[in-house]
């Protein structure tokens, strides 16, 4: 019952947030760019899919650092009135190194919960919030910043995965590539990611068009498909929308 309420409500807001909205943002790529958002910003995610949905909120409460909370509501039957579970992440990330012209970078995540692309099946509900990870989500522009080249690379142990409850290790990894073939706002993108260890799943692909028509908006559609599996996501869409700087520990600039 409580999940079927917080899946109505998530559903709820995607409707308000989308038709109130002249423009829009949306960022369900499993792959992180080095930026943390500017100190004082709020960030809401919101997205919509055939494998699953995702409501996230990010506070950037300290200069160079931001706080993540995430939920993903699965629909594994295709149907989106029946309840089929969620799963929760809790992360923190930290900005240490940017670029001259703000273009590219290096940060450090740490978090507990996973995205679903890194669980196979019913193990995306039972076990992703026993498991902690960590990654390093790295950027770099090339031929004057026509492409961004992101590359995440990453860690995570699972506790009581599975029937026989056992501890599970394994490294993840995840690459995104955005075009922008005429202007900064909008891109081609493509992406794939998986993990590799104790826990292997099919890799992951993911490509679409994202849209960031200002500062404060992005609006991504995106297919995802494992090579050879059959849990891929689907068609999703996702708006993200970021604040101007009002909420910081020890006051904004």
């Amino acid at each position: 019952m409580k999940s079927k309420l917080i899946k109505f409500t998530t559903r709820k807001l995607f409707g308000l947030i989308l038709f109130s909205c002249i423009s829009v943002q949306a960022q369900q790529f499993n792959s992180d760019s080095w930026i943390s958002k500017e100190h004082g910003t709020l960030t809401v995610i919101t997205t919509y899919g055939e494998r699953n949905s995702m409501l996230m909120t990010t506070y950037s409460l300290l200069p160079g650092w931001e706080f993540t909370f995430a939920g993903y509501f699965y629909n594994n039957d295709d149907d989106p009135k029946t309840d089929d579970g969620y799963s929760t992440s809790l992360y923190a990330k930290y900005m240490f190194y940017e670029n001259d012209s703000k273009t590219g970078g290096f940060a450090v995540k740490l978090g507990t919960g996973i995205d679903p692309g890194y669980l196979d099946g019913n193990d995306r509900v039972n076990d992703a919030f026993q498991t902690f990870w960590t990654n390093a989500p790295i950027t770099i522009p090339f031929l004057n910043n026509t492409l961004s080249w992101d590359i995440m690379p990453g860690a995570s142990v699972t506790k009581n995965y599975g029937v026989e409850q056992t501890t599970v290790w394994y490294l993840t990894y995840s690459t995104r590539l955005a075009w922008y073939p005429t202007n900064p706002k909008w891109s081609v993108v493509g992406e794939i990611y998986g993990s590799a260890g104790d826990l292997n799943v099919d890799t992951e692909f993911r490509a679409g068009l994202r849209w960031e028509p200002d500062q404060y908006t992005n609006i991504a559609v995106t297919y995802d498909e494992e090579f050879g599996g059959n849990y891929g996501g689907g068609f999703e869409i996702g708006l993200m929308i970021f604040s101007p700087p009002f909420f910081c520990i020890g006051g904004c600039d």
